[in-house]
């Protein structure tokens, strides 16, 4: 359908929006080439139709962002190779093997490139993500407080949301490549108009669970805040040293699994 439509309205020289009304990702890649934009309306209910319209309409600038993974195919996603589980032509039982590595978290960190990166979301508009700042220095002590300036650089008025990540060191404890610690949206900026946004990081925020202890642990090293419009859309970074393990938070071990299985590692 998208084939013929788009050959159609293109060979009279119009236009193509797809609109997705979905529960979850879906396959992009083989068409999202032959046409000129896609809105992902997710399921937004009763009122979805003066939604879309206001959105392709230009009456509503669009300033969503994407909070999974749109994968370039199904067997790039970490579950393909054990869902729906076995025996096979009757599964009772699936193993998620990813552990820690869940949706962006795998991606990024096992280098597998998606159709659509969490975080993801265009606007009418553009937007410069600059002047990332740690406010406290380059030490850890009780918090850190993370600025970044907002400029709309674009013709019409509008908003961004600004996702803050961090990089762990290397430690004892395994940890993905980045996670996403904070995320904020500006007020409608006005072309040439910006604004701050401020974050603050308190250890939990930054903490890694440790089984072995039943732990939250803030491990020493170097940490890197990186801050952008997306989990791969990175504008600028800073860095912050913690000189010692924090334990944070002690709690009872009663989730342990109940059956053992083979974890995803890097």
């Amino acid at each position: 359908m998208i084939n013929r439509v788009s050959d159609a309205y293109h060979k009279e020289g119009k236009k193509v929006a797809v609109n997705l009304n979905i529960g979850g990702p879906v396959e992009t890649v083989s068409w999202r080439d032959k046409v000129d934009s896609v809105l992902l309306a997710w399921q937004p209910g009763q009122e979805a139709g003066y939604a879309v319209v206001d959105v392709l309409s230009g009456k509503v600038n669009p300033s969503g962002k994407l909070a999974e993974t749109f994968p370039m195919k199904y067997s790039d996603v970490p579950s393909a190779a054990t869902f729906p589980g076995t025996p096979v032509n009757n599964p009772t039982q699936v193993q998620y093997n990813e552990d820690i590595y869940v949706g962006y978290r795998y991606y990024s960190t096992f280098n597998v490139k998606p159709a659509y990166e969490f975080g993801y979301g265009l606007s009418y508009t553009d937007f410069d993500i600059s002047h990332v700042n740690i406010s406290e220095g380059k030490k850890f002590k009780d918090k850190v407080s993370v600025s970044a300036m907002v400029e709309n650089t674009g013709k019409v008025p509008g908003r961004e949301v600004v996702e803050v990540y961090v990089s762990a060191p290397d430690g004892k404890l395994e940890k993905p490549a980045l996670e996403l610690k904070a995320f904020d949206k500006t007020k409608e900026l006005k072309p040439n108009q910006h604004q701050l946004l401020q974050f603050d990081l308190n250890a939990k925020d930054l903490a890694s669970f440790d089984e072995e202890k039943s732990a939250w642990v803030l491990e020493k090293g170097t940490y890197t805040v990186k801050v952008g419009a997306s989990s791969e859309d990175i504008k600028g970074t800073a860095t912050f040293t913690v000189d010692h393990d924090i334990i944070v938070e002690k709690v009872s071990d009663v989730l342990s699994p109940k059956i053992d299985f083979e974890r995803l590692t890097k």
